[in-house]
Parts: C-alpha cells; sequence; structure tokens
C-alpha cells in the first residue's frame, strides 16, 4: 500500500537541506507520496529508508522492459484503474505472429511489408513493435533460425513462443541479445523456464487456465528471484477474456495483489476467424487492460487505426500535446510570403500547417505559446490575447524575414485584430478563415 505524505517525511533524514529543490523535507515528502518527485533526489536519506521508500513506492503493476534497440518499450507501471484519474504510462505493446516454419524469403518479404507501417502523427512516429515466432512443429533449428533473421535483419523485438524448454533454449541463443520475452511458463514447466529467465536475465510469460491458477504460478518463479513477469489467464472467449483483465488490474490496483500485479499479454489472434474481428478485439485490449496484444499480422487497415486508438489513450489527459513555440517555414518561404499565427496546440498546428503544405503557397508560421490550448480556448481563456500576440511578433524575428507588414491571425480570435495593431503599428492585421480547410481557397487569393 502506498505511504501518505507524513509516513514519508518520518522516514526521511529532516534536514532541510534544499538539495532536492524543494524548501523542506515535508514539502518533499508530499511530492512524493503524490508521484510528483523520485526518491533518487534526496542525497542524504539512509539505506534502510530507501528500502522501505522504494518498496512503497514501486507502482503496484509492475514495469517491464521489452527488447533492445529503436522499438525497445515498457509495458506496465500502471498506477490507476481509469485514465481520468491520473493517466496511463505505457502504451500497449502490439505484436504480429510469424510460424517458425515460414520459409526464409516468405520473412523476408513479410518483414519488409512491417516495416513500411510507420505513420507520422502530430509530430510522433507511430508503428508496431514487436514479432511473435510461434513454435509450430517442435523444430528448435527452424524456430532459432526464424527468431535469429527478424532480431539480425529488423528493427523489431520478439515474443518467443514455445511450451518445449529445448526449442525454448535455441530461440535465447539464437535471438537473446534482442532481449526476447519468453512465452510461455506453465504449470508443467514454470522450473525450467523459470530457469532459462533467470539465467539469461529475461522477461517471462506465465501462463495459467484462470486468474486464480496465475496465482501459484507467479508466487513460485518470484520466489526464484524472477521479476519480470506477464500474465496470461488462458482465456481465449471475448467475454471471458476482458473479465479477467478487468480482474487482475483491480486485484492489483484496489486490493494491492502482488501476485497479480504484472502486465498482461493477450491473443486477439486465437478469438477471431478474420483479421478484422481480430482488430476490433484488439482495440477492446487497448482499452482494457492488454499490455501486450498479439495479432496474426500486421496489415496498413489494422494497425494504424489501433496505433491511433493507443495514441489517444496513452496520451496525458492533464497536459495537451504541444509544439515549440518559434517560426516554423512551410514550403520554402521567402521575404514575401504570407505570415501566419496560431497556437502551439499540437493538433492545431499540424492541421493548420498541413492546410498551408496543400495549398502550395509558401509561408512563415508563427506558434504562439498558449500552453496547449487551441485557438478558440485560448482566446476564450487569455492565453491568446493581442497583447501577446503582437509581443510575439516583435520578438520572435520574423521582421529580419520579410519586406512586407500583413499578419494573417485565425478567424476565431477576429475579436484581438485591434489590439494586435495597437502593439504593432504600421502592420495590416487581416482575419483569417475560422476553420483550417478553408485556408488553401483564402492563401491562393491572397
Amino acid at each position: 500500500m502506498a505511504l501518505t505524505g507524513i509516513q514519508i517525511f518520518k522516514l526521511l533524514p529532516k534536514t532541510n537541506c534544499k538539495e532536492c529543490g524543494v524548501p523542506t523535507c515535508l514539502a518533499f515528502a508530499m511530492n512524493l507520496a503524490s508521484g510528483k518527485a523520485e526518491l533518487d533526489a534526496c542525497p542524504y536519506v539512509s539505506d534502510e529508508a530507501r528500502e522501505q521508500l522504494s518498496a512503497a513506492s514501486a507502482p503496484p503493476i509492475r514495469p517491464v522492459a521489452l527488447g533492445k534497440g529503436v522499438r525497445s518499450c515498457t509495458t506496465g507501471g500502471e498506477t490507476v484503474q481509469y485514465r481520468h484519474e491520473k493517466t496511463f504510462y505505457n502504451p500497449t505493446v502490439f505484436a504480429a505472429q510469424v510460424s517458425s516454419d515460414i520459409t526464409p524469403a516468405d520473412l523476408e518479404a513479410k518483414l519488409k511489408t512491417w516495416n513500411a507501417f510507420q505513420f507520422e502523427r502530430v509530430g510522433l512516429n507511430l508503428r508496431p513493435e514487436m514479432a511473435a515466432v510461434k513454435d509450430v512443429n517442435g523444430d528448435a533449428a527452424a524456430f532459432a533460425a526464424t527468431a535469429k533473421t527478424i532480431a539480425e535483419t529488423s528493427e523489431f523485438n520478439i515474443v518467443l513462443m514455445s511450451e518445449d524448454a529445448d526449442v525454448m533454449k535455441a530461440g535465447i541463443e539464437a535471438a537473446g541479445f534482442k532481449r526476447p520475452l519468453i512465452y510461455a511458463a506453465t504449470a508443467e514447466n514454470a522450473d525450467a523456464f523459470g530457469a532459462l529467465a533467470k539465467d539469461n536475465d529475461l522477461p517471462l510469460a506465465v501462463k495459467a487456465d484462470s486468474v486464480e491458477n496465475l496465482i501459484p504460478l507467479t508466487d513460485k518463479l518470484t520466489g526464484m528471484g524472477l521479476k519480470d513477469l506477464v500474465i496470461d489467464s488462458g482465456a481465449r472467449e471475448v467475454k471471458q477474456a476482458l473479465e479477467d483483465q478487468i480482474i487482475i488490474r483491480r486485484a492489483a490496483l484496489k486490493s494491492g495483489n502482488r501476485s497479480l500485479g504484472f502486465p498482461t499479454i493477450t491473443f486477439p489472434c486465437e478469438m477471431a476467424s478474420n483479421l478484422d474481428m481480430e482488430t476490433a478485439i484488439a482495440a477492446m485490449f487497448v482499452a482494457k487492460y492488454g499490455g501486450i496484444v498479439i495479432l496474426s499480422d500486421y496489415t496498413g487497415e489494422s494497425i494504424f487505426p489501433l496505433l491511433l486508438e493507443r495514441l489517444n489513450i496513452y496520451t496525458d489527459p492533464q497536459r495537451p500535446m504541444t509544439v515549440t513555440p518559434g517560426i516554423y517555414e512551410i514550403g520554402n518561404p521567402d521575404e514575401n510570403s504570407p505570415v501566419l499565427v496560431t497556437t502551439n496546440f499540437a493538433l492545431t498546428y499540424f492541421i493548420v500547417s498541413g492546410e498551408i503544405e496543400g495549398s502550395k503557397v509558401p509561408c512563415w508560421l508563427i506558434i504562439h505559446d498558449s500552453e496547449g490550448l487551441s485557438v478558440m480556448t485560448a482566446w476564450a481563456a487569455g492565453k491568446f490575447s493581442g497583447d501577446d500576440v503582437g509581443l510575439a511578433i516583435k520578438k520572435c524575428g520574423i521582421m529580419d524575414k520579410v519586406k512586407h507588414t500583413e499578419l494573417i491571425i485565425p478567424g476565431y480570435a477576429a475579436a484581438i485584430s485591434g489590439d494586435v495593431e495597437e502593439e504593432l503599428p504600421g502592420w495590416t492585421i487581416t482575419v483569417g478563415p475560422r476553420e483550417a480547410a478553408h485556408l488553401p481557397a483564402f492563401l491562393k487569393t491572397k
């Protein structure tokens, strides 16, 4: 159970040294309790207190690092049941299956296709992270060869899927440098798989036939010294699988059940007969509460909406996505090109810049710091006032880049035009369209 600020304060050195960045140890304790500070910020905390505080402050669902390289990721680490309570931290990880008996030519073609599924959205590169190699015939050499090819020739990290310890050992020897997830330890092979995971320092998935039967398995494996576990309740019927996800999350967060305090792995690929239904089921698990989702394949029409859903759910609801204020060149503008201004809300920027690019009219786009608010909201909140916009134009350096003195402001902020003119004597303030979709036609008339 999490400690209160006062309980944490009792374990601190009480020096009020200010080296942690706040004036008193009590303030630091309150920040620790609310998740706004890290224990490492205190240079004088004792080892005994550190041990107590580290255990108490550990998230109820353990974060588990997966893979190596540019697509390495972390699953788990969540602290709330519902996103609006605080935020979700580590996005659902996507993996697609490859059979161990796939031919080298087919595997090369598949990896090339999968690697192309990278999408830019609000300045972020959205892409799936993993490939799951499934043992289909007990051929250790084929299993290892497939895993090795994926590990050495692609960015994808790997889930190794086999219940045969010898096959799994071959896969680890071939691709262990990529820190693959081992799937799965069961009641029958827990000792052998636990040893493989411990000896190779790899995360281990645990599979049972119910939530209740997961508990003795995870207890046994943690007793062996394993910490990085991922759990699978074994349900492959949609309704039961969803119920299990909710039960596991509640048990970890509400009841403090450390035996179930691990991220989950789910298998839409085993719950549907076609990729369309798989995608719908996967979307359900992104929302509630799959740590890893295994698909039968990646296709653009399937993975793109899943990546967008993931982005929306795992964006902090209390912190708007923003872009850096400043001058943005769109389409190689020159000294005679139009100058526009808008807010630094990421979605506003990418919509506006996209419409400007589509118009084929080179422009200077000035991004004003509105604390991540859209134009209309920022104007209503006083974050996009005439005085502020005028001052931003003076300071940003646009006057050194253009010869004209005309500024185009968003239509939703038409009311600030007079104040901007007062702040920028000699400038002409033009009110642009209210909707970004009308920008191309507006710019072509300028």
